[in-house]
């Protein structure tokens, strides 16, 4: 079974382009380095009945949206090859040097999931 690695957090809506395209740069640097998917979601429908909503799960405030990302890996060594090969690349490094962050990290929920199903 596969492993996906697994995140949420929140967003100013003002970020949305700066994170987009910090998304797709690191997407491609991911899938590179091995990942077999990459995914960056932002929240469409967030507020339904009856069910916790995404955004009060990473403290959501008003001008925020919520995004749901994840990254699929072959297994968990897998997941700890690539994401050390990622964090050693140069891209990486040059892409977050000297730069604001769009989001809050400290907000950031963060996992790493073993596949139960895969239908």
């Amino acid at each position: 079974m596969s492993y996906v690695d697994g995140y949420v957090l929140p967003l100013p809506k003002k970020n949305l382009k700066v994170y987009r395209n910090m998304a797709r740069q690191a997407g491609k640097i991911w899938r590179q380095h091995g990942a077999l998917d990459y995914k960056e979601c932002i929240g469409d429908d967030l507020a339904i009945k009856g069910m916790m909503p995404f955004g009060r799960t990473v403290k959501a405030k008003k001008g925020e949206t919520v995004v749901f990302a994840f990254v699929v890996f072959k297994s968990r060594s897998h997941r700890d090859k690539v994401n050390a090969k990622v964090m050693k690349d140069p891209r990486i490094q040059k892409m977050c040097e000297g730069m604001e962050m769009p989001f809050n990290p400290e907000r950031m929920a963060y996992g790493g999931f073993k596949v139960m199903v895969d239908a």
